[in-house]
């Protein structure tokens, strides 16, 4: 199931999305919050009604630099040993077609393309046999990154951290089980030419792995997002392009950079 979050009329929902085309996509209005027992209302608006917000609100953006061994070296860096995590605050959340704004103190803007897990229930030390069981789904993710500022400052809070540094969506897909999501196709391009392609599988660090380590340090609630990595391909943005992500089985993520005002 394709659940999406979406505003209408002034009011906030749930829906589930239905159909195949993008251009009949109806959203089946949601009673309650999808992180519980929910039913589905039968009230139906068509998709190109609505304005889709980020599918979640996460209580913390949870990611993990240098996943890739391809993107690592092709920055520079070594490939560490185990996970490597650093924060994006829930304020750097935009949802599908929301506008990145390029930060002032920046001048070398990058993409990176992700996959994103949603978490659906509050956990703590999970073991690897169970990470499936608090799992909700998965969401495409671009970590946008003032690269310059990450190399200047050799810390990444206000690097990939600042407002619009995290486009999530455009809807969590329920039903990608975790052997195919340790699989999937991750692409993204810039004004239509691509600029990153890969394969989750290509992960230093395995899903599992990656709920396993943090989950030792921290709790996860509910709508929690965990960020798994970039492939190889990360590059410059520009004030006027387009960004799309686009990761099998889940959809494509669409946002353009302007400056910020």
């Amino acid at each position: 199931m394709r659940i999406a979050r979406f505003s209408i009329d002034g009011n906030v929902a749930f829906g589930a999305v239905e159909g195949d085309k993008q251009d009949e996509l109806v959203l089946d209005i949601i009673k309650g919050i999808p992180f519980a027992d929910f039913e589905l209302s039968g009230t139906k608006v068509p998709l190109s009604k609505v304005r889709l917000l980020p599918p979640v609100l996460p209580n913390k953006v949870v990611a993990f630099g240098r996943n890739y061994s391809e993107h690592a070296r092709e920055l520079g860096n070594e490939v560490p040993d185990t996970p490597f995590a650093f924060f994006k605050p829930s304020t750097s959340v935009i949802g599908p077609g929301d506008e990145i704004q390029y930060p002032p103190f920046s001048e070398e803007l990058h993409h990176e393309a992700e996959l994103a897990v949603v978490i659906g229930r509050m956990c703590r030390e999970v073991p690897r046999e169970r990470v499936k069981d608090v799992i909700f789904g998965y969401t495409c993710a671009n970590d946008i990154t003032a690269r310059d500022v990450q190399k200047r400052e050799k810390q990444w809070a206000r690097a990939k951290g600042f407002d619009t540094s995290c486009p999530l969506g455009p809807w969590v897909e329920t039903d990608l089980g975790l052997q195919r999501a340790n699989d999937l196709t991750v692409q993204l391009t810039v004004n239509g030419q691509q600029r990153q392609l890969g394969r989750t599988s290509e992960m230093i660090h395995p899903i599992e792995d990656l709920v396993v380590n943090i989950s030792e340090a921290m709790t996860l609630l509910p709508g929690d997002v965990i960020l798994t990595g970039t492939p190889a391909g990360v590059g410059p943005l520009n004030v006027g392009d387009e960004v799309a992500v686009t990761i099998e089985g889940i959809g494509t993520l669409t946002n353009k950079v302007v400056k910020r005002g």
